[in-house]
């Protein structure tokens, strides 16, 4: 399935009905007063969260949505009936702006979740709510209303606990294959991964958590070079980042400075982005020549704060220690989260 995580799309609502403008007439009644009945209201266009969908593919055509116009009043106060509502089912994590002024109306964060995209006008009054003491037979009855319309700009972005992050090719799909029943394409060239991948891993005694394997980024992908800025929004709606370091080029891949590089771009992107919660991943150990370095790099690291975790996604070397370790970080996350 393609993947499409932005969109942009026309929402116009129903109309309301007109009011009637009748007088009742019946055999062996001689005065007949108005009856027209109010015209029905229309309906609405409705945003919908739904977990179960994972890409905008559907909203890319047609990018017109209209919802059913409200019918109009009759005679013998009969209220013309209410147009139907359309319901636009979209996946969770969906951020709605307003596509002329770009301000956020609406995050879709939760299964169920619904906002009104374009409210449907109201019917007409019919005559028979003209009445007065005055005016016993009015002859006027109110037009419904328009329903509103407007474009809309849909922005995806995945929710997931943990989002793998690192360089093109340092293992991320191999790894989330490891730890989930996701099958994210797998190659040896860089930019394998062209869409964000998501994989549930369940462990004993500790809750599942979701994890995104975020498309390879380079330096510049704040400013849209490579696949980065396609997919940098990802990462916000994730609690903790784990950043997979590749050494297996030889000298020419320096770990820390990989680490700050891609610190640098999500800081470019967003200040929070830097500022989640961080882990730290050497990976391919199955490689003679990283096994070598691995200890003089776990100092590195040492040295500027972060504790570094040797793992193999191929083997699944270590893999377990870190997960463990994810998942002691994610409930200590949330503890904090309760207690603010």
């Amino acid at each position: 399935m393609k993947f499409v995580d932005e969109v942009r799309i026309h929402v116009k609502a129903g109309d309301g009905g007109n009011g009637c403008v009748s007088f009742r007439r019946e055999r062996f009644v001689p005065k007949g007063g108005p009856d027209g009945g109010d015209g029905g209201k229309g309906g609405d266009v409705i945003l919908q969260a739904d977990r179960q969908l994972s890409t905008l593919l559907d909203l890319t055509y047609p990018q017109q949505f209209r919802a059913k116009k409200g019918t109009h009043g009759k005679g013998k106060n009969q209220t013309g009936r209410s147009g139907e509502d359309l319901i636009i089912r979209v996946p969770a994590g969906t951020l709605v702006l307003n596509d002329q002024s770009g301000e956020v109306v609406q995050d879709l964060l939760f299964d169920g979740q619904r906002f009104i995209a374009a409210e449907g006008g109201r019917g007409g009054r019919g005559n028979a709510c003209f009445v007065t003491a005055t005016r016993q037979a009015p002859r006027l009855a109110e037009k419904g209303e328009k329903g509103q319309g407007h474009w809309l700009r849909l922005e995806l972005k995945l929710l997931a606990d943990v989002g793998l992050v690192g360089f093109p090719n340092v293992g991320k799909s191999t790894l989330l294959s490891k730890i989930s029943s996701a099958k994210p394409k797998i190659a040896d060239y860089p930019f394998t991964t062209l869409v964000p991948n998501l994989g549930v891993v369940i462990m004993e005694e500790h809750r599942p958590f979701v994890v995104a394997d975020i498309p390879g980024l380079i330096e510049g992908a704040s400013q849209g070079a490579g696949l980065g800025l396609s997919f940098l929004r990802h990462v916000e709606r994730t609690r903790l980042l784990i950043h997979l370091i590749d050494i297996s080029e030889g000298l020419s891949r320096h770990a820390v400075h990989d680490f700050l590089a891609l610190n640098h771009e999500l800081k470019t992107y967003h200040v929070t982005l830097s500022e989640k919660t961080q882990m730290v991943a050497l990976n391919k150990m199955d490689i003679p020549s990283v096994r070598e370095r691995a200890k003089k790099i776990e100092r590195q690291f040492e040295k500027i704060g972060y504790r570094l975790y040797p793992i193999s996604g191929r083997t699944g070397e270590g893999v377990d220690e870190l997960m463990e370790a994810v998942s002691q970080k994610l409930e200590s996350i949330s503890v904090q989260s309760d207690e603010q």
